[in-house]
């Protein structure tokens, strides 16, 4: 009988569905905080770099995973920053050819992926120690668990700041007809930082009733 690992043991699964929750990048490791803070005024944007993070993440966890045993130790991060590095230009070439507009509200925060701490991070502590299906797991769980919180900052942010959902108006005219405003302190970058406190805040109350009970 083979003694292989299934691909979705619950190992494996738990690599795709901690970093939601338990484990999330940025509320539970404090990670990717300045990135949240500066594309979750809209949801698109904030969408857009959700799935760029996790791309590029992704893919560099699996190569670096690939590549881990011909790495040596010395130049380890160099080789790291290089294949993030390539997986964001190349990212970056994507966005500007099928989502210029939102490439250019993302600004230079693509860019910036190279430096963001949850990439580094995953591949130092895990893509560098584990095998590549693991890594690619480990990735996509990661940059799942970062792209949730920005868009639940950012639907907060835009709904109560522009009165609008992906740039869709949902607050009918009626309201503002009665006296409804919206609220302008939404879209400045202290109140994406009180929010993401909100959410560390529930969270950790939820999770410690949680491990409490259990």
């Amino acid at each position: 009988m083979s003694n292989k690992e299934p691909m979705f043991s619950e190992k494996n699964r738990k690599l795709l569905t901690e970093p939601l929750n338990l484990n999330n990048p940025i509320t539970v490791q404090v990670l990717g905080i300045c990135s949240a803070l500066a594309v979750t005024v809209k949801m698109k944007p904030a969408l857009v770099m959700a799935v760029a993070v996790t791309v590029v993440v992704a893919l560099s966890n699996l190569i670096v995973s690939l590549l881990r045993n011909t790495i040596p130790s010395r130049i380890r991060i160099i080789v790291q920053l290089v294949v993030i590095a390539l997986l964001v230009i190349l990212v970056d070439q994507v966005l500007k050819a099928f989502v210029y507009d939102v490439s250019k509200q993302l600004s230079v925060f693509v860019g910036l992926i190279i430096t963001n701490c949850i990439v580094m991070g995953r591949l130092e502590a895990f893509a560098m120690a584990n095998k590549p299906w693991k890594s690619l797991l480990d990735g996509i769980g990661n940059g799942l668990g970062y792209g949730l919180i920005l868009l639940i900052v950012s639907f907060f942010r835009e709904l109560l700041g522009s009165g609008t959902i992906l740039g869709y108006k949902v607050i009918p005219d009626s309201f503002y007809a009665a006296g409804y405003e919206n609220n302008g302190l939404m879209i400045l970058p202290p109140m994406a930082l009180i929010t993401v406190g909100v959410i560390i805040w529930v969270q950790r109350s939820r999770n410690s009733e949680l491990i409490d009970k259990s």
